[in-house]
């Protein structure tokens, strides 16, 4: 377990428009803003298109990760996350979870990892800053290769 004392700094309110392609509204977001770090409390939104991590393949490693996907179309989203960045790509890295609702299968409901979303009628989200430590996302080669959270 690690744990790290934070300094937070501007608290945004972000509006996201039908037919946004979700992580490109994010990124230019987080570039327009100058912000490399910080967490996602909750947003809301509406996907026309949504892929979150899935499968219904047996797993060959129950522990490693799974890197499918299942694809989804007209959901109602509820989700959070973190935004840390990427000394490699020098990029912000978001890791963001969702649980989903598709609207004509009786809102039959998904939980997973967000892979990608095309936004259908808004999604409305509150953007916290993390001033300081930094926050780095850095893959463990221990871990397959996964991006994990870790301060500076």
């Amino acid at each position: 377990m690690r744990a790290q004392e934070v300094t937070l700094g501007r608290t945004f309110v972000v509006v996201f428009d039908h037919g946004d392609d979700f992580y490109t509204a994010l990124s230019q977001f987080c570039q327009q803003n100058n912000l490399r770090a910080g967490y996602i409390p909750s947003f809301i939104a509406g996907f026309a298109e949504v892929d979150l991590v899935g499968t219904c393949d047996r797993l060959d490693d129950p522990q490693a990760p799974v890197w499918s996907k299942v694809h989804l179309r007209n959901v109602e989203a509820f989700g959070a996350g973190t935004l840390a960045w990427d000394p490699e790509t020098a990029q912000v890295k978001p890791h963001i979870h969702v649980a989903v609702g598709v609207k004509e299968q009786s809102a039959t409901g998904y939980t997973s990892h967000l892979l990608g979303a095309k936004v259908q009628f808004l999604t409305e989200m509150v953007v916290v800053e993390v001033v300081e430590p930094e926050l780095l996302r850095i893959q463990n080669a221990e871990l397959y290769d996964v991006p994990l959270l870790r301060f500076r």
